[in-house]
């Protein structure tokens, strides 16, 4: 297969509709890009494209044009099991990640394994001034160290981290809200002395309080928390 036809089998997919609708989710990309290709089918093609030499061609060959290559890509580098590997492949496509969807699909499975190793990595990316790579940082940290391997300062350099992105700011709220849900007592120390920025400290409240998974009553004493901008 070469990558032609990669591009060609992206396109028996095609779903017009939602393509409107992606494009409308990821306004920063204009509609063009857009082939609109459905979650679930994603598994297809990958199970189509398994060990086909196009797949090292395909992860060599960027900047990518269609929002979906970029997808697949990310979802082809979850796949590589090799750690060095991995990182490899990562941090060549973190300067052409553009968008939030590609983004947060960011999860290789071998990472579960090199926690140790990666921790520093990860503090280096979310130290970037590029804003994906700072914001890939803390989707990884928030996927790998918010439970077992977790240790109070991984909070410290997100939370003392400034930015007028909103995409870096939001994905700050998120991993706050997070850590409110699974590791309550550090995290809330954050909330409680205004470690982050008005707005980032106001949407990570906002986002932890409409979590299932946070008590109520700690619902109410978070909105107490709350600043007036």
């Amino acid at each position: 297969m070469t990558i032609t036809e990669l591009q060609q089998l992206l396109f028996e997919y095609e779903d017009k509709k939602y393509a409107d609708f992606s494009a409308k989710l990821i306004p920063t990309l204009p509609r063009e890009k857009f082939i609109g290709i459905r979650a679930p089918e994603y598994k297809n093609i990958l199970k189509r494209i398994k060990d086909d030499p196009v797949i090292p061609e395909f992860l060599n060959t960027i900047p990518h044009f269609y929002n979906e290559e970029n997808i697949l890509h990310v979802q082809l580098i979850n796949k590589i099991k090799d750690f060095d590997d991995c990182v490899s492949a990562l941090e060549k496509f973190m300067p052409y990640i553009d968008n939030w969807a590609v983004n947060d699909g960011v999860n290789p499975t071998c990472f579960k394994k090199h926690r140790a190793e990666l921790i520093g990595l990860v503090q280096k990316w979310i130290s970037s001034e590029a804003t994906y790579t700072r914001r890939c940082g803390m989707k990884i940290l928030m996927s790998n160290y918010l439970d077992d391997d977790f240790k109070p300062e991984y909070l410290d350099l997100p939370a003392d981290l400034r930015s007028d992105e909103y995409y870096v700011n939001m994905m700050t709220a998120w991993l706050f809200a997070e850590a409110l849900t699974k590791q309550w007592d550090c995290a809330v120390k954050y909330i409680q002395t205004h470690r982050l920025d008005n707005w980032t400290h106001n949407k990570a409240i906002q986002k932890a309080c409409e979590s299932f998974r946070v008590p109520d009553e700690r619902k109410e004493y978070l909105r107490s928390l709350k600043v007036k901008i």
